[in-house]
């Protein structure tokens, strides 16, 4: 399994969002600049997140986006769920095993499962407000004088 670049631009976009919503609607120009995404993929990965109502828009000169929910209510693993669709490590997790021609004895299917499981249990247990605080708290700790 690897994380495309979508997965990854979106991830920074929510990150962004919630380390900002405390400064109401943010434009995308803002967020694109922040982090050196450009403003055009940004555009095509906002739909997504409309769709699936995570954001809300506000039109107009003061507009831009912002959470739809606080950052505690969002983990890593919805969003790049959202973004890549599975996050199995092998195809035939996706699809039902038995309709496999190996699937009722293949040995490895055990494997393929608990890996998902990590995956899974791992990334549905970090929030946007986990990295907000991890972020800010490493900030702090680098401050020299």
């Amino acid at each position: 399994m690897k994380i495309s670049a979508k997965g990854r631009y979106a991830l920074r976009m929510m990150i962004d969002l919630a380390e900002h919503q405390s400064s109401g609607y943010i434009s995308l120009n803002a967020i694109a600049e922040r982090q050196n995404i450009s403003k055009k993929y940004l555009e095509q990965i906002i739909p997504i997140f409309n769709n699936a109502r995570f954001l809300r828009a506000n039109r107009g000169a003061q507009g831009g986006y912002m959470l739809a929910r606080s950052p505690e209510k969002y983990t890593v693993g919805e969003i790049l769920r959202l973004t890549e669709g599975s996050l199995s490590p092998v195809d035939c997790l996706d699809q039902n095993p038995a309709g496999c021609d190996r699937g009722a004895g293949c040995a490895t299917l055990p494997v393929w499962q608990g890996l998902a499981k990590v995956i899974n249990d791992y990334l549905d247990g970090i929030t946007l407000a986990d990295i907000v605080d991890q972020h800010r708290q490493q900030m702090i700790d680098d401050y020299i004088i």
